[in-house]
């Protein structure tokens, strides 16, 4: 089920696929898209939903209370049909819950929720997990909206930056393809005192370039000249990652607030373990909040 909200003050529309609760379109008063189009040659998503694990785990497998079990990349969630439920014109929520088939994967109980609404040009979008068990669970979560780049048919994905809310110093993990996980004793992108990078497909030759430490909790995608872009805000998250296939020059870039990462190689096997990973008690809730902005 196709959900479209519009936000009739400022003339911006969005759509969302009841399948992973999945942003499709983002469009401004004029009608310019700002959403990757899915596309399976490429890339065959828009924007997925991470949970229970962002990233993949060691050799696909990881453990809950003992026991293994196989974890797809960036969980199961983003393929699970969400029920779907349209509050007004410019809000609706999608909701998943724990059943059978989860369990193959993840042994707790579950109910997951993201709600989005478009108010004065902004596409908010909170994150809802919640705990019905009668044990502890954890979790990793994340968002992976992919946004057009370049924008306009005369320009090149090296006209644009990332500028980032504060000036950062820091250095980003790189992720070693040769053994599928994140190295923390390779020094990755640089941040030396700056609020911008500048984007060129080479910075993804190791997949994503991922910010384990930073201190800002929103960043744009903005044309050097004309400043038109996107901002992205996420200060439930505390790390950030960037992505677009390093080879097929895709006009599109992610921008994927993190709770979790794919594994490193300072982490077991043990899921409780992983960086940033989230605990609930049983009865208890946990939200998450994002905002996307055309600029």
């Amino acid at each position: 089920m196709i959900i479209t909200l519009t936000d009739q003050k400022a003339l911006t529309c969005a759509s969302v696929d009841s399948v992973g609760a999945q942003l499709i379109s983002l469009k401004d008063a004029a009608g310019k898209e700002y959403i990757w189009q899915r596309d399976p040659a490429v890339w065959p998503n828009c924007s997925p939903l991470l949970f229970p694990s962002v990233g993949n785990c060691r050799k696909g497998r990881t453990r809950f209370d003992g026991q293994w079990y196989d974890m797809p990349k960036h969980g199961f969630c983003r393929d699970a049909d969400f029920a779907a439920e349209q509050t007004s014109p410019d809000c609706a929520v999608f909701r998943f819950a724990a059943n059978d088939h989860t369990r193959r994967f993840y042994p707790y109980d579950f109910i997951l929720s993201l709600s989005y609404k478009l108010k004065d040009g902004i596409l908010f979008m909170d994150y809802s997990v919640d705990n019905p068990g009668d044990k502890p669970s954890c979790y990793c979560i994340g968002s992976h909206p992919g946004f057009i780049c370049p924008l306009e048919e005369d320009e090149q994905f090296e006209d644009y930056q990332l500028e980032f809310e504060q000036e950062e110093n820091t250095c980003s993990m790189v992720y070693n393809l040769d053994i599928m996980e994140f190295d923390t004793h390779i020094p990755g992108v640089a941040l030396n005192h700056t609020r911008i990078l500048p984007l060129t497909y080479d910075l993804f030759k190791n997949d994503a370039v991922f910010f384990d430490s930073i201190l800002s909790r929103n960043v744009s995608i903005i044309h050097r000249g004309t400043r038109k872009g996107i901002q992205v805000s996420y200060p439930d998250f505390e790390t950030v990652a960037f992505w677009t296939p390093y080879g097929p020059n895709a006009p599109f870039l992610c921008v994927e607030p993190w709770n979790g990462s794919a594994i490193r190689n300072d982490e077991d096997d043990d899921f409780i373990s992983r960086h940033h990973v989230q605990i609930l008690k049983p009865g208890e809730t946990k939200s998450y909040h994002m905002e996307i902005k055309i600029l």
